[in-house]
């Protein structure tokens, strides 16, 4: 009698376990909001069609060692469609590039690379990254329109993040390479204006909205200012996320 009940209650306990399982969410993980990257343009509406990243800028995972912005996976294929308009931000040789991370994953190194080209590499070493992470990335003299491929590399897994990031680039004196994921004939491309962005004054927040620093914001009744830019996704909202905002 103890063996025909124990067997049952074990079933019951693994089917309760893997339905648990089917309905928790998948943990959100990180992406570079300023300059914007392409997942950041799809989020705030600044770039139209593309599909479910609006909604999961911060998933773009896949195994490490991919040159593309997808990262080599099935899903947000439309991160390499290159005949999309992307917004290009106008910068000089110097770039600090800001991620907003959702889920602190120990982290090995973090890669840029224009074409083949590796700009820096930042090694943590196996640390746990804050909420945010940024850094000051020089273009080797690159000009003209250019895509940076930024890859976060997971310390514990076999899987980096991805985002790319449009710029047009200034003071450069030489193209070492060409750019594989840049537009063939792109058209010159204005300073990037986040189409969404609130006024100078308080406004109540919202998810899709491309944030910039010192921007004010009212949620449930109280006042925040923007710490870093940021598009804004939901779970994302002011008490819940201190890194990107700051009671007043």
């Amino acid at each position: 009698m103890r063996r025909r009940f124990t067997l049952p209650a074990l079933t019951v306990a693994a089917v309760t376990g893997s339905l648990f399982v089917a309905v928790t969410p998948a943990f959100a993980h990180g992406y570079i909001s300023s300059p914007p990257s392409r997942q950041a343009s799809c989020a705030s509406g600044a770039v139209s069609g593309c599909g479910d990243i609006v909604y999961e800028p911060q998933s773009v995972e896949a195994p490490k060692g991919s040159k593309q912005c997808n990262g080599g996976g099935s899903r947000f294929t439309v991160l390499n469609d290159n005949s999309k308009n992307w917004p290009a931000a106008t910068v000089g040789q110097t770039v600090t590039f800001n991620w907003v991370l959702t889920a602190r994953h120990s982290t090995a190194t973090w890669e840029y690379f224009i074409g083949n080209t590796l700009l820096a590499s930042f090694n943590d070493g196996g640390a746990q990254p804050g909420a945010t992470k940024s850094h000051t990335v020089n273009m080797k003299g690159f000009s003209g329109r250019q895509t940076v491929l930024a890859r976060w590399n997971v310390a514990d897994t076999a899987n980096a993040f991805y985002s790319c990031v449009d710029l047009n680039i200034t003071g450069g004196t030489s193209n070492p390479t060409p750019t594989p994921t840049a537009p063939t004939t792109p058209p010159p491309s204005p300073t990037v204006t986040p189409t969404t962005a609130p006024p100078t004054g308080s406004t109540t927040w919202a998810a899709g909205t491309a944030y910039r620093a010192g921007d004010r914001v009212t949620y449930a009744g109280r006042s925040y200012q923007c710490r870093q830019a940021h598009t804004a996704i939901s779970g994302w909202e002011p008490p819940n996320v201190p890194a990107l905002w700051t009671a007043l």
